[in-house]
């Protein structure tokens, strides 16, 4: 089966994250700028790099099982670690919604790549 290659795997994770961090500071009325957004993002995006390491995601970048199930509980926790060694919050709240986004997100994405890619193998392949 074709897969999806690892830059756009790793720019459509990385597009999950920033989606994350633009909207949370939106509705939180923090302001969208480019200085803020980037405060707020680098704890998720260093932790994305570290599950995208852990699980050696290069090499299969698009699919669930193991890389999305690996990247996402990886930057969920060491994102949250680093916003604790970087003196930000960690709230209950925060952190269930944290995880509940980034799993829709990082998942959801590999889901339907993995359906688009299943609908257009040939039959007889």
């Amino acid at each position: 089966m074709r897969s999806v290659p690892a830059l756009p795997a790793a720019l459509l994770d990385l597009l999950c994250v920033l989606v994350f961090i633009v909207v949370g500071r939106a509705s939180h009325v923090e302001g969208v700028t480019l200085a803020g957004v980037a405060a707020t993002a680098w704890p998720f995006v260093a932790a994305l790099a570290i599950g995208w390491a852990v699980v050696r995601a290069w090499r299969a970048p698009g699919r669930i099982v193991p890389s999305g199930l690996v990247i996402w509980p990886v930057t969920v926790a060491v994102g949250m670690a680093l916003r604790v060694v970087a003196g930000e919050g960690t709230q209950v709240s925060f952190i269930i919604v944290t995880a509940l986004f980034l799993g829709a997100t990082l998942l959801g994405w590999r889901a339907i790549a993995a359906l688009y890619l299943r609908l257009r193998r040939p039959a007889n392949a």
